[in-house]
């Protein structure tokens, strides 16, 4: 069975930060998907209902995340997909969680500022005069420790592989310490996060496309 998923979404939480006590980095967070469909009729997209993800990110993907990303953000995330049955407070249901691989802003509905880190670079204290500098050409981070982090993850500069996350037994218990044990979605997506129209000029870009579309 292909255990991996890739959700586009809205961040509906703000990121929660934490360090294990064998020092892996993990970044959780509650990610809103909302339904949606292009109603002819009024030649515009209608809500439907809001799927839910717990989203977890893990080593130095966690901690860009955590610098990266809030509450509000359209994402896009991909990696290892997780069901779990949960009972809480004579409550019960499921909730589907995603140990990320890759995880960043969905440019449909913004713009982005890229700037290339060092795996392990945001885990080290820099000494005195040794403070990393950034290149305004290439965006490449300078004078950084990219060593072996505390996790013993690589420090290649690349993508977050399969490998490098722990085991899904492990990666469900760092979920449930991030969580603080409440599994239950939220009700509703925050209404200060709406669903729509919220690019800077008022227009979802699916309107957009659809329009034209519809036009042609």
């Amino acid at each position: 069975m292909n255990d991996t998923i890739t959700v586009c979404g809205i961040i509906a939480t703000e990121p929660r930060h934490l360090v294990t006590d064998t020092g892996i980095a993990i970044t959780s967070m509650r990610l809103a998907s909302p339904s949606r469909r292009w109603d002819r009729s009024t030649s515009t997209w209608t809500n439907g209902a809001t799927n839910w993800y717990t989203v977890t990110a893990f080593r130095s993907l966690a901690a860009n995340v955590h610098k990266s990303l809030k509450k509000g953000d359209r994402v896009v995330v991909t990696g290892r997909v997780r069901i779990r049955t949960w009972e809480r407070d004579g409550r019960g249901g499921t909730s589907v969680e995603i140990d990320a691989e890759g995880l960043g802003h969905d440019l449909a509905w913004g713009i982005s500022n890229w700037i290339r880190v060092p795996r392990h670079a945001n885990e080290h204290s820099a000494a005195p005069g040794t403070s990393p500098t950034i290149d305004p050409q290439t965006g490449e981070v300078h004078g950084a420790d990219d060593g072996a982090g505390t996790d013993g993850a690589l420090a290649d500069g690349g993508p977050v592989q399969r490998d490098d996350l722990p085991e899904p037994a492990e990666a469900a218990r760092h979920t449930e310490v991030a969580l603080e044990g409440q599994f239950a979605p939220p009700a509703a997506l925050p209404a200060d996060l709406g669903t729509g129209a919220d690019t800077a000029d008022g227009a979802d870009p699916d309107d957009v496309d659809a329009a034209g579309r519809a036009a042609a």
